[in-house]
């Protein structure tokens, strides 16, 4: 069988989505979408104040043209910073500046806000479902992680407030498969936090910092494997660090990337740049190489990069230059 790295393979952009009047900020695939007749839908979010929803044409049933689908104009005051749908695909939710986070439903054609949670004093800069759907985590500029508790009617109670990062804080993201929430900031850290069972309140289990081999400068994003054994996580110290992850650790409370089995990066040098697992490992284990690098993929800084859940090799990608691209992983002819 060929290895990946022996095809010879080109990321080929397939289409750039124009529309975004400012930078483009975040990038969510529909996890429900692009299988079984229904055609992939994107969505996107950037300092134009809008939410843009984007979906595959059916014209033909392997096409990778995608149109515009809908224009969500009124929904924040200011910058969208962050995206993602809920697992069951039925809601977006959107986290902005404006320090609050909204609740889209699909409505027939279209999607309506169905609910704003607010309590953070300023910019909210992410936002995360768990997997089953039924908490979700914001943060933000306050320094504070929110758990909120998804209940009937499109209502949403928070059941903590989570204080221990001492500067902003850039990103939250659940586990995959254990009710774990993962937080990273500016203050070089990441932090794992869990639910303690004696007593439902949730607490930091676990710090990576510098002294346990984590990052020296502000930790920008994490994403997870499929399994969610391993993490990975990208840097203003202009590294990335793949973490293994302990499973049964997780599950006993003691403890700007996407990655679908090939982890793609984006950043300030305008280029796309894909890792895979080398086969040689070492004594500390498994060791990554660059498989290519997409250089000027964009005008200006890459913001996003978001691996299809469904469809084999295809990659989202959002710009400072106010455009998304979609890209194929395809061998070189």
């Amino acid at each position: 069988m060929t290895s990946i790295e022996e095809e010879g393979l080109q990321l080929k952009e397939l289409q750039t989505l124009t529309g975004h009047t400012d930078r483009v900020w975040g990038l969510a695939w529909n996890p429900v979408t692009g299988t079984a007749g229904h055609p992939s839908m994107l969505a996107s979010c950037g300092g134009d104040k809008t939410v843009r929803i984007w979906q595959q044409q059916q014209q033909t049933p392997n096409s990778t043209s995608f149109h515009s689908l809908e224009v969500l104009e009124e929904i924040h005051t200011r910058t969208v910073r962050s995206c993602v749908w809920s697992p069951s695909g039925e809601k977006l939710a959107t986290a902005s500046f404006d320090a609050t986070t909204a609740i889209l439903e699909q409505n027939g054609n279209g999607f309506e806000c169905v609910s704003t949670l607010e309590g953070h004093e300023n910019e909210v800069k992410s936002v995360s479902w768990n997997a089953s759907g039924s908490l979700l985590a914001t943060c933000s500029r306050d320094k504070c992680v929110w758990i909120w508790e998804v209940l009937p009617g499109n209502e949403f109670d928070c059941v903590s407030v989570l204080q221990g990062h001492t500067q902003d804080v850039k990103m939250v993201q659940w586990h995959p498969t254990v009710d774990v929430l993962f937080s990273c900031s500016y203050d070089n850290t990441i932090k794992v936090w869990a639910e303690d069972g004696d007593s439902d309140d949730w607490r930091c289990v676990q710090t990576l910092n510098e002294s346990n081999c984590g990052h020296s400068s502000t930790v920008w994003a994490i994403s997870f494997n499929a399994t969610g054994e391993k993490m990975v996580t990208c840097s203003d110290d202009l590294t990335i660090k793949v973490w293994g992850v302990d499973i049964a650790r997780l599950q006993s409370g003691d403890t700007n990337a996407s990655w679908e089995g090939i982890i793609a990066t984006g950043a300030a040098d305008d280029a796309i740049c894909l890792f895979i697992e080398s086969e040689d490992h070492s004594v500390d284990g498994p060791k990554y190489k660059l498989l290519l690098k997409k250089e000027k993929a964009h005008d200006m800084d890459i913001n996003a990069v978001r691996w299809s859940p469904t469809e084999n090799r295809l990659l989202a990608s959002a710009s400072d230059d106010g455009t998304i691209k979609i890209w194929k992983l395809d061998s070189i002819a």
